[in-house]
């Protein structure tokens, strides 16, 4: 009998070029059903949440693959696992609907974008592989008055990666909240889904707005005009990682535990 198994992962993406499998580069989801297809010893394809670049970390990713396999999912985990490089780590694999799909059925997900913001280095916390380094100071009460204006299904065209063309640029982000711990600035931006590059593009925004170069409420007029020159720069990839993704109960049971039983 087939299964479906949904996989949450983290990594870190410094060594990876991305998650998407490509030929002759190392990518987490490369390494991942290399070491699944010697474990369930038959082909397989793994689907992601979504796609990192290279650099961007995961702390929440979720895949899944379809397999014949009977081994228990806590054992499949345990020997898939013992296996991976030491940059990824295998958190769950549990048994779950047939019809749960990791990138089409999530419906939000969570990126953490972490900035050292200080005028040392962050090697001195050895966060360097996980933080981008702004040795500007940031006022966080600007940053959040204008991260307000991100709230809200609209076009984010003007916050969108260049060439990032898609049937619609309209998404709808749930929230984003900025606040200081110690030395590091962390925006938390959640949302049903992102386009190529946007939660960078807003980080990078919202460090101008930060460091006075803009004022709060010029982010209003970046988003009207649809036009991606009139925002920040990107923000670098090290300092962003997906941190959860969310999908209906219903999704991450097994058949059998969505069936009813009919008294007799």
């Amino acid at each position: 009998m087939e299964r479906n198994i949904r996989l949450v992962i983290s990594y870190d993406g410094t060594d990876f070029h991305g998650w998407q499998a490509q030929p002759g580069l190392r990518t987490v989801q490369g390494e991942i059903e290399s070491v699944a297809l010697r474990v369930v010893r038959h082909p397989l394809s793994i689907r992601g949440s979504g796609r990192t670049d290279a650099g961007v970390h995961a702390r929440g990713q979720v895949a899944n693959f379809h397999t014949t396999c009977e081994i228990p999912t806590d054992n499949l985990r345990r020997a898939i696992q013992a296996r991976l490089p030491l940059d990824v780590s295998l958190r769950r694999a549990d048994e779950v609907h047939p019809d749960f799909v990791a990138s089409a059925s999530a419906t939000s997900k969570l990126y953490r974008y972490r900035i050292h913001n200080s005028t040392h280095r962050p090697v001195d916390g050895h966060t360097q592989r996980h933080t981008y380094h702004c040795w500007h100071a940031l006022d966080v009460a600007r940053m959040q008055e204008a991260a307000t204006h991100f709230i809200g299904e609209m076009d984010y065209s003007a916050m969108a990666g260049a060439g990032c063309v898609r049937e619609t640029m309209v998404r709808r982000v749930l929230r984003c909240d900025i606040h200081r711990h110690f030395e590091e600035v962390r925006v938390d931006v959640a949302g049903t889904g992102f386009l190529y590059n946007q939660v960078r593009n807003m980080v990078g925004t919202l460090i101008e707005i930060g460091r006075g170069r803009w004022e709060p409420d010029r982010l209003r007029t970046i988003l009207a005009s649809l036009d991606r020159r009139q925002a920040g720069p990107t923000a670098p990839a090290q300092g962003l990682s997906l941190q959860w993704v969310r999908y209906p109960p219903e999704l991450l049971q097994p058949v059998e535990s969505n069936t009813a039983i009919v008294p007799r």
